[in-house]
């Protein structure tokens, strides 16, 4: 036998019951009372043997942010995305044998959100002992997984070696700091959350990171990221901002100590430059006296000797290159190499580059063309610096063009900055190795560097240069139509001294 249960705001339905005996009045409005209690408490939709929804309560509406209307007569796996109706189809067809379902289940608002539900789901007969469909409780449990996941991420930033400090946007104030950052700072938990970052910054010598913050709250920026010097080690900081609503949000700032990096990469430098200085005097030495013997100072050499010699010279100054490039990253990666700034003619030093250039126009078959260089273009820089890069890169064209290939050299002008090009239709670059041109020794798999020669160098003391002077080097490459190599020094670089030495550079690569 089987009994009705009617719900406050659902229509009447049974589900099963024991056998009663003589049910009485009080027994009845206990009863009503604890299923109006459930009504209050539990999240409710019933669904028919279809799968469509007939009933939800008020809580249902109000939590989803649905209409009845919206949900009455559609299917209820509309509620679920698609990762979850293989489980639903295992629950229904556990529902026809007469099991009754407990558990997770995701379920999608009105909003679009997905929140996370605790249910129960049981079957639901007629009087005549047939199934009908299914009655489902549920317990919102979002709230109680963001806690968790909130706990559990506290727990892993805590236990992380960098340093880790979020402050509130609105107020500066600390909100958090895991382990290594209350041990850098001295600071207990207490102690951090009265401290505005204000305080913090005249207190412990952390003035960059204040900045940074006002910078990004000024400028609405997401995100930056810096190298500093505090607490008297060297930090790469990174900086995001967190939103949240329409709120002042908050900052999360990381500091990564690559103190040990830095000295790495400083006694690197210093072996590197010692053996290059070494090498260079012995190296120098040796193809002047292989030029000498090339010259007939000491008379003819035999054919045979002669085109050995001839091989042995272009390697000795192959590697004189090499170390000269290899010297000047090391100067600019640590400040020590010097610009002699003047003002200089840029039209009048494209031509006095193409002069000293001719060379290549013969032995690749090109032709180097200027354009733009008519007039002169005034700008405070180092002119020898400028012709080093310049040389690079009609160089790089030049080994990279067919014979009889024109290659342009292009001066642009304009209020702000100055632009130079150079223009090949050599091979191009793949898509898939341009993000390595600039790297030291890169070598793409269309040169092929032992017959057209070159230190892989090149490109990279490029760059260290134009940046050093303030500019920014770029490329646009199509592969099989060519490539341009460009760069631009921006017109305040004019306000430098005459002579300025190369700012501390570190190396992405």
């Amino acid at each position: 036998m089987v009994g009705a249960i009617v719900l406050a705001g659902l229509a009447p339905f049974i589900i099963p019951m024991a056998r009663p005996t003589v049910q009485t009045e009080d027994a009845q409005l206990g009863m009503a009372q604890r299923l109006k209690a459930f009504d209050s408490h539990a999240i409710v939709n019933i669904v028919d043997t279809k799968g469509l929804l007939t009933e939800v309560n008020d809580r249902f509406t109000a939590l989803t942010g649905y209409t009845r209307d919206q949900l009455i007569g559609q299917p209820v796996s509309m509620l679920y995305d698609d990762d979850f109706k293989e489980l639903a189809a295992e629950i229904r067809a556990g529902l026809k044998r007469g099991d009754t379902w407990q558990g997770e289940t995701p379920l999608r608002c009105a909003d679009g959100r997905m929140i996370c539900t605790q249910i129960t789901v049981m079957p639901m007969y007629d009087t005549a002992g047939k199934w009908t469909g299914s009655i489902t409780a549920r317990t919102d449990v979002t709230r109680a997984h963001e806690l968790l996941a909130e706990r559990d991420t506290a727990e892993t930033l805590y236990e992380l070696r960098d340093d880790i400090w979020i402050v509130d946007a609105e107020t500066n104030r600390l909100t958090y700091m895991n382990r290594s950052a209350m041990r850098r700072t001295g600071l207990s938990d207490k102690a951090y959350s009265a401290k505005t970052l204000d305080e913090l910054a005249q207190e412990a010598d952390c003035a960059p990171i204040l900045d940074a913050c006002k910078t990004l709250a000024e400028t609405d920026k997401a995100m930056t990221q810096f190298d500093a010097e505090m607490f008297g080690k060297h930090f790469q900081v990174t900086i995001k901002m967190l939103k949240i609503g329409h709120a002042p949000g908050r900052f999360l700032i990381m500091l990564h100590d690559i103190t040990d990096i830095i000295n790495e990469e400083r006694t690197k430098s210093e072996f590197i430059s010692m053996v290059s200085h070494e090498l260079r005097s012995p190296l120098t030495s040796i193809k002047g006296s292989m030029g000498l013997l090339l010259s007939r100072a000491a008379g003819d050499l035999p054919p045979k000797a002669r085109a050995l010699l001839e091989i042995s010279h272009r390697n000795a100054d192959r590697l004189v290159l090499i170390i000269n490039d290899i010297l000047d990253l090391e100067k600019i990666a640590n400040g020590r190499l010097e610009f002699d700034m003047e003002k200089t003619n840029i039209s009048e030093l494209l031509h006095e580059t193409g002069s000293a250039n001719a060379s290549l126009e013969q032995r690749f078959g090109v032709r180097i063309q200027i354009e733009n260089a008519d007039a002169p273009i005034w700008l405070t820089t180092d002119p020898n610096r400028i012709i080093q890069v310049l040389t690079n890169l009609l160089s790089n064209a030049a080994k990279f063009s067919k014979p009889g290939d024109r290659i342009v050299l292009r001066a642009e002008d304009s209020a702000d900055e100055l632009r130079v090009s150079v223009t090949d239709k050599g091979l191009g670059i793949p898509v898939s190795e341009q993000h390595k041109v600039f790297q030291r020794f890169a070598d793409l798999s269309n040169s092929n560097r032992s017959s057209k020669g070159g230190t892989g160098l090149g490109l990279s003391v490029c760059k260290a240069i134009v940046e050093s002077l303030g500019g920014k080097i770029g490329f646009d490459s199509r592969e099989g139509f060519g490539t341009t190599f460009y760069f631009t020094l921006p017109k305040k670089t004019s306000q430098m001294g005459s002579k300025e030495t190369a700012p501390l550079l570190r190396e992405a690569s």
